[in-house]
């Protein structure tokens, strides 16, 4: 298989007069065998001259594909002088034909017209030519040969066209599924990276609070460090369940099992019902934290249900960095077609409104959060102190992507 393929690509290399001389020695082979029958009343038999017509028109057709037109005009011409001559016109009309087909099958239909024009004229020519021939038989033979030939020739052309736009549109959509996936790439990575963001801010913000806990009371608080040595041993395991999660979804196989023995089926995605987990380990850091949901609870799709996990836990963590000493309040509310959520804190670290934006990204992965579902985010300190998120996101599907609202510069 690979031999023939090579071949065919070899052959493909070669120039068109090169493929197409066969053939032209063919048509010549045919047309020296019929000139040497006898031939009908009143035209000549074919001698050295004649041959040598016969022989230039036949092998001219070897050029047909690189200049159809000018092939035609050129077998057409020694067509005609072999008529004028009284030789026997069929020996070259099968290179008259052919080239008068590839003129309709390559060049547009007004070439195509006057080519199949001229080979009927040519025709009648031959027919008139000779007083023993039929006039009624050589009109009608000149008026249908050369438009079957026309319409062969311009059903070719037409396909030929159809398939190179079907070889422009396959190359199109090749280059738009190879975007699409590069772009898929992207918005994995960066959904990868925000999620990774979130789980590592989150829990190592809770390790560093506590661990720096447990080594000050060490010797003095027994009790107090082992609580806090707890609380670290806890956030590092749920953060390393996380993590994992998320490398599985990197080593996907078949039917959402890793690729790894040991990797296990998917675990399901946190979600608003692990809150109280989160706030516990919050107050475990030193933040009281208060919970309040509000409005008939009810099962959210998983994406935007993770969206609003994330947000909750982003603001927290927040408040872990740079507003202790601080009480944080969690507020859920689930409206009849929206998704409420609000985080707000008393700390005394307030963000001057003319502050330039943070390095961080925290706020940024909640914005977009928000924008991929459709919702909108607010993020700034308060007037009477402290720092407030809010997000809303759309229960049924809304039109469009959503904005981010008049978001004020925060921490």
């Amino acid at each position: 298989m690979r031999t023939v393929r090579a071949l065919e690509r070899h052959v493909a290399r070669w120039p068109r007069a090169v493929l197409d001389l066969p053939l032209a020695v063919a048509f010549l082979v045919v047309a020296l065998l019929v000139g040497r029958q006898r031939p009908p009343e009143g035209w000549q038999a074919l001698d050295a001259g004649s041959c040598a017509l016969t022989a230039a028109a036949n092998l001219a057709v070897a050029a047909r594909r690189r200049a159809p037109v000018t092939v035609f005009a050129v077998v057409g011409a020694l067509w005609l002088a072999l008529i004028v001559t009284g030789y026997w016109p069929i020996v070259d009309a099968g290179a008259v034909m052919l080239a008068a087909y590839t003129v309709a099958a390559s060049r547009p239909p007004r070439a195509a017209a006057l080519c199949t024009a001229a080979t009927s004229g040519l025709w009648i020519a031959a027919g008139l030519s000779n007083p023993y021939i039929d006039r009624a038989a050589v009109i009608a033979e000149a008026v249908v040969a050369p438009l079957a030939l026309w319409w062969f020739g311009n059903a070719a052309r037409q396909l030929s066209l159809s398939n190179a736009q079907l070889t422009a549109v396959s190359g199109q959509l090749r280059r738009e599924q190879a975007l699409g996936a590069r772009r898929a790439v992207a918005e994995e990575r960066v959904r990868i990276a925000r999620e990774l963001h979130d789980v590592v801010a989150h829990h190592m913000s809770v390790i560093s609070v506590q661990a720096g806990l447990a080594h000050y009371v060490f010797a003095s608080d027994a009790r107090t460090a082992r609580a806090a040595l707890g609380a670290v041993s806890a956030a590092s395991g749920e953060a390393l369940e996380e993590l994992r999660r998320l490398l599985a979804v990197l080593r996907v196989g078949p039917e959402g099992v890793g690729e790894s023995p040991g990797d296990g089926p998917y675990q399901p995605t946190p979600g608003l019902d692990r809150l109280e987990e989160t706030a516990e380990r919050v107050r475990a850091a030193g933040v009281p934290v208060e919970l309040e949901i509000v409005g008939e609870r009810r099962p959210l799709p998983p994406g935007p249900d993770l969206c609003a996990y994330r947000v909750v836990q982003e603001a927290l963590t927040n408040v872990i960095k740079h507003a202790r000493p601080a009480c944080a309040a969690v507020r859920v509310e689930f409206r009849p077609h929206q998704l409420f959520v609000r985080v707000t804190d008393d700390g005394q670290d307030t963000v001057p409104a003319n502050r330039e934006p943070s390095a961080g990204h925290g706020l940024i992965g909640m914005r977009e959060r928000a924008r991929i579902y459709g919702g909108t985010l607010a993020a700034g300190p308060r007037d009477e102190g402290g720092f407030e998120v809010r997000l809303t996101l759309p229960l049924q599907p809304g039109h469009g992507r959503g904005t981010t609202g008049n978001d004020r510069e925060g921490r």
